[in-house]
This record gives structure tokens, sequence and C-alpha cells, in this order.
């Protein structure tokens, strides 16, 4: 048998059933499921230094645990002296193994690193079942050594999910562990 990631489990065995309670599926096909996350970053000042493009796909690889992939503008704005299809960010698309590993991750060892923290905003979802958060420091991953970082630099990280509608995601997210604050 091989491995399986713990959060892959417990959505198997509780929460597809915690939630065909709570929304009445009849078919198991109906539950929501988490399909990837995208973990992205922008870097601004990669217009004058070519080496930030660098350094972001190697934190972003090293705290997915996947390679990331630099992203290039798609037009020109001569107001920041960008050139259609100069590398402007960096980002990673995790699906299936990896993507429970990362949130796993970003779950138990990552959010509570996070300075007074109290959990995350339930305002990030954008009407279709998606979420998305924003990290402002990629020191909260423990894979990134500290020493080694030439700047703070922050990340958005956006959960797809198969869900219809926010509540349906906000419930899956929730079952997961993912911590909402109470309002």
């Amino acid at each position: 048998m091989s491995y399986i990631p713990r959060l892959k489990q417990e959505y198997k065995e509780r929460v597809v059933k915690a939630l065909s309670e709570e929304f009445g599926y009849k078919n198991v096909m109906q539950v929501p499921k988490l399909q990837k996350i995208v973990v992205s970053r922008g870097v601004g000042a990669a217009v004058a230094d070519k080496k930030l493009i660098d350094h972001a796909v190697d934190e972003l690889t090293m705290i997915t645990g996947q390679k990331a992939v630099s992203t290039m503008s798609r037009k020109d704005v001569a107001a920041f002296k960008l050139r259609k299809g100069m590398p402007i960010g960096a980002k990673v698309t995790l699906r299936g193994e990896r993507m429970y590993e990362f949130l796993d991750r970003l779950i138990t060892s990552a959010l509570p690193r996070v300075r007074d923290f109290q959990g995350i905003k339930a305002t990030g979802f954008d009407g279709r079942g998606n979420y998305s958060l924003g990290v402002t420091e990629q020191i909260i991953f423990p894979e990134i050594n500290i020493d080694k970082i030439n700047r703070i630099n922050g990340m958005d990280i956006t959960f797809v999910t198969s869900a219809e509608t926010d509540k349906e995601a906000k419930s899956l997210l929730t079952e997961l562990g993912v911590p909402f604050k109470k309002n």
C-alpha cells in the first residue's frame, strides 16, 4: 500500500460524510472537493533586477516541494518600464498528493507562526466556491532559511474547489481544518 496524505485520508473518511449530512447530498460525487492550490508571487522589482525572479522561483520551490515557474507579462506598461514577455512573478499549481501535503503544512506549522494569529478572514471567497488568501511574509514556512533570504516578500494562495457556492466551500475548508476567524 502506498502513502496517503493525512488530510486526503481524513477527507475520504470524515469530511465527505459530514458535508453530505450538512447539505443533504444524495450522491458522493456531489460532495465538493479541493481541486488545486495555486501559490503565486508577484515580483515587481524584477523589472530592474532579473535575479529576483530566480530567488522567488527557488523559494516557492522550497515551500511547496514542486518546481515553480516564472510568469511573464502579457502587455507593455510604459509607466512601469515593463515590456511584453518580461518575467514578472512566479507560481506553482499543486494537485493531488502534494496539494494535501502543502495544505497540511500550511495549517499545522506555517499559519500558527504568524504573529498574533487569530485565524484567517472569511472574506476571500469569490462567489464561485474558490478562496484566496494573502500571506505577508514567506518566513512563516519552516522550509525557508531566514539567513538565506534577501528580502521579505508575500504570496497569494488560492484554493480552487468544486463547490458551487461560497457556503459549501467554507464548510469544506473548515472541515479540512482551515482556521477561519470567529465573527
